[in-house]
């Protein structure tokens, strides 16, 4: 009970003798620039959301000086410590 291959025929020849091939070709070229568009524009934000991420772990890594520091590293230590001081 399906539309059948010559039913979609005359539908189509019906939609090309109203809007005739030119519009169609310009109404193709059209969907497909902005469906180009779309991609590109959901392509670039995922970048910008993958860079945003990798600087937001830079910046819990680095100090307000920008000395970056081993995160594996479970204790710094400072020339201020206690176990370099020497005990009197």
């Amino acid at each position: 009970m399906g539309i059948s291959i010559w039913q979609l025929l005359i539908i189509l020849a019906i939609v090309l003798v109203i809007f005739g091939a030119k519009r169609l070709k310009n109404v193709g070229s059209d969907l497909g620039g902005a469906i180009k568009g779309f991609k590109k524009a959901v392509s670039d934000e995922d970048e910008k959301k993958a860079k945003e991420a990798e600087e937001l772990k830079l910046e819990d890594t680095a100090d307000k000086k920008g000395n970056v520091y081993d995160t594996e590293a479970t204790e710094k230590k400072t020339a201020d410590s206690d176990e370099t001081k020497p005990k009197v």
